[in-house]
């Protein structure tokens, strides 16, 4: 398809590994570098970025995946000669679909956030709504830098130098999102915690993968990865845990009973992880009605 077409001229196997190492390190290095400057120029802001819980913390954090869309123009020019655009598809098409599935997502999470309150008998605490919605252009234009660092690197480098170098669908749809729900990780998580995060992240990524497929661009994939991340941080959080800092709803901290720990772990799959990848799936039908794929 044509959205393949500008990786077919360097679709060798070892270029494509030589280009995801060369972006993870480099990205790596240079968000520790940032750190390094953070922690001894302003170490009060340090301490409050690693906590991820002030709004400023979590911008810091999430404008700093723009370091992320400059390394991939890098290594996306020096190990196969084309440019970031390449990545994107067709510009027009891409445009179109990025609005299309943005309002199609947003009302499908609007309209099931309002029927089906997530927070149960809790009662949330709203947050100064002047304060929340002078940050909102701010808040959105740092979740449209991640989630376009991320969609760029993982459904735009990574899925086209594959789907150029392999026939084989499941390559390009399965490869790309174990890498992406790979760093989803959460090591301050139980293990139960974070391995059904890591599942639920590698099924939206066979979801935007799938949107890229069909739509031939980027559009999509970004404009539902931006509106189901805009819920997840500027809707409801929990109070003082990390990334909630942006939320204008906020609930009380989840209280385990006492005896918790003489408790057996709640299995992986359980109902809450089907739940959610429940509301996955509908959210991808409802992109793929907004842009007719």
């Amino acid at each position: 398809m044509a959205f393949v077409a500008p990786a077919r001229a360097s679709s060798a196997l070892i270029q494509t590994v030589v280009g995801f190492i060369a972006v993870e390190f480099l990205y790596g290095v240079g968000r520790q570098t940032l750190d390094f400057f953070l922690i001894n120029l302003a170490p009060e802001a340090a301490a409050n970025v690693i906590d991820r819980v002030s709004p400023g913390a979590i911008l810091w954090d999430l404008f700093a995946f723009g370091l992320m869309i400059a390394v991939l123009a890098l290594v996306v020019w020096k190990t196969h000669d084309r440019g970031l655009g390449s990545l994107i598809g067709n510009a027009r098409v891409a445009r179109r679909d990025f609005l299309r599935a943005f309002i199609g997502a947003a009302v499908l999470f609007l309209t099931l956030e309002l029927a089906l309150p997530w927070w149960g008998s809790d009662t949330p605490t709203m947050q100064s709504l002047r304060y929340w919605l002078l940050l909102l252009p701010w808040s959105l234009l740092a979740l449209l830098v991640q989630t376009s660092a991320e969609e760029l690197f993982y459904r735009g480098y990574l899925q086209q130098q594959l789907a150029a170098r392999f026939r084989q669908t499941w390559v390009w749809l399965i490869v790309p999102n174990v890498a992406f729900a790979s760093v989803h990780w959460f090591n301050e998580a139980a293990f139960e915690d974070s391995t059904r995060y890591v599942i639920w992240a590698f099924m939206f990524g066979v979801a935007a993968s799938d949107l890229v497929a069909r739509s031939g661009s980027l559009g999509a994939a970004i404009g539902f990865h931006l509106a189901n991340n805009a819920f997840a941080f500027l809707v409801v959080g929990e109070r003082g845990a990390p990334d909630s800092g942006l939320a204008l709803f906020l609930i009380p901290p989840f209280a385990e009973p006492p005896d918790a720990a003489l408790l057996p772990a709640e299995p992986i799959l359980n109902i809450g992880l089907g739940v959610d990848i429940g509301i996955l799936v509908l959210a991808w039908l409802a992109v793929r009605v907004a842009i007719r794929r």
